[in-house]
């Protein structure tokens, strides 16, 4: 087993990283009422294994329809309702089996239910793996934004079996993979390295690899949790590609693009603009571009959008501030920043001709 753990205090955690499930930590085994929040599609291959891990448990399961598109607040409000029709107490354990949809809508069930209850994250998805399941981020989506509406709430631990990749589409393994490239964008040049290295492992998912590279991800992003729980600061640099990438998901409709596949598109805009203001040089952005075409992942905006479609999104993200756009930007080959100063005239200017 590999193992990461999340420092936040008495609210520290654990991420177990096997090719099984059976890491649950006993106190949560024994839980007397459980109750697992999936999609039919992960229930079909994995809710009769999760079940196993709760023998005492007054164990029930509630499906939600899978995808973005049912990221909402009436998704929230049908786990809220079957939880308060079967009369569960503040002692419930939420399990949250699936990809980053479940998760997010559990954990913020979990936040707000009798004004907070444990959950258990056991994410099925790759991105949801590396990142989504990690770090107390949880929410749903509205018309207007992504992730808008929503509250911290740390998991009580995170469980993490590659095997479930093996039944994972190909579209949405390499949507986790963008995930997996924001990080060595971020702060790791010589992991960019041996993601290309790799690549052919991880695309036949040896799954010694695929541990290693989860767990990577893992540590980094449990370090700079650690540090800035809440966002205040360091934590905003992990949104890399997400205001470019939320405002495509966004203007075509949750579940158009992936989420990943729009975060790709994103770090190619954001990496664009730092190539503009003499940060990246064109061989930076050619191997970022190489890297996401080896695992099939967008490397340009859709091709009807243009700038001005993305401004009313960008001025409601949530990095917003005094009314001013921040964008997390490369300032060098695995070293990121915070930015308030990008204006509407220099987004036009380099976008112009380089959208798509």
């Amino acid at each position: 087993m590999q193992k990461v753990e999340v420092q936040l205090g008495e609210r520290s955690y654990p991420i177990c990283i096997n090719s099984h499930f059976n890491d649950l930590v006993a106190e949560y085994s024994q839980s007397k009422q459980v109750v697992i929040v999936s999609n039919p599609t992960v229930a079909s291959h994995y809710l009769n294994s999760i079940k196993c891990l709760f023998p005492q448990a007054k164990l029930n399961y509630i499906l939600l329809p899978d995808g973005e598109a049912y990221k909402t607040l009436a998704s929230y409000e049908t786990v809220l309702s079957f939880l308060l029709q079967h009369q569960y107490s503040r002692d419930v354990l939420l399990v949250a089996l699936g990809g980053g949809v479940i998760g997010d809508i559990t954990g913020f069930v979990a936040a707000t239910y009798q004004r907070g209850v444990r959950f258990l994250q056991i994410p099925t998805t790759l991105l949801a793996q590396v990142d989504s399941s990690v770090g107390g981020k949880t929410a749903v989506n509205h018309a207007l934004g992504k992730n808008m509406i929503g509250a911290f709430k740390q998991p009580v631990q995170v469980i993490i079996n590659t095997q479930v990749l093996a039944t994972l589409p190909a579209r949405e393994f390499a949507a986790g993979m963008a995930e997996v490239i924001k990080y060595a964008l971020i702060a790791d040049k010589a992991f960019f390295s041996w993601l290309l290295t790799e690549h052919q492992a991880i695309l036949a998912q040896d799954h010694l690899v695929l541990a290693q590279m989860i767990k990577h991800c893992c540590q980094m992003k449990a370090d700079i949790v650690s540090r800035d729980e809440t966002e205040q600061g360091e934590r905003a640099l992990l949104n890399l590609g997400h205001t470019f990438g939320h405002a495509i998901e966004a203007h075509l409709g949750y579940g158009s693009w992936l989420h990943g596949e729009a975060v790709a598109a994103g770090m190619v805009m954001a990496a664009k603009l730092s190539l503009s203001r003499g940060w990246l040089v064109q061989q930076d952005l050619d191997q970022l571009i190489q890297l996401l075409e080896v695992f099939q992942l967008p490397t340009a905006a859709p091709e009807h959008m243009c700038i001005a479609d993305f401004l009313p999104y960008m001025k409601t993200d949530k990095k917003v501030k005094n009314g001013q756009m921040r964008f997390v930007l490369p300032i060098s080959f695995g070293a990121c920043a915070l930015k308030d100063d990008v204006t509407e005239d220099e987004l036009m200017q380099v976008f112009a001709n380089g959208l798509h």
